[in-house]
């Protein structure tokens, strides 16, 4: 979703299939990929789908979804999302800002997003 936030090529291109082998249906990453809330998420994606997005919007996420989220995942688990989440935009940042290349035969997989 961080990739998917920064139009962030390379990482998407590297991540993508390993996110499908991880559980997410391929509508799903679609959706994410097209910029759009994904249909028919499990509960707990659902979950975390809402507080990366909230992450995101907001730079911060608020009580009610802080709460649901550590209610379903536990706080350490909270923590390592918004850890990883923040080392990926560091990473989206870094990797756009350089300009670096998707590997030679990849193709852009992502849109830009309204701004």
């Amino acid at each position: 979703m961080t990739a998917r936030q920064w139009t962030q090529q390379y990482e998407w291109n590297a991540h993508y299939q390993l996110a499908l082998n991880g559980g997410p249906k391929p509508d799903i990453a679609k959706a994410i990929a097209e910029g759009r809330r994904p249909e028919h998420m499990a509960q707990d994606e659902e979950i975390l789908y809402d507080f990366c997005m909230e992450l995101h919007r907001n730079q911060s996420v608020g009580d009610a979804t802080y709460a649901r989220a550590t209610a379903k995942f536990g706080e350490q688990a909270v923590i390592d999302t918004l850890s990883i989440t923040g080392y990926y935009t560091m990473i989206s940042m870094i990797l756009n800002t350089a300009r670096t290349p998707l590997p030679e035969g990849a193709t852009p997989a992502l849109k830009p997003l309204p701004r």
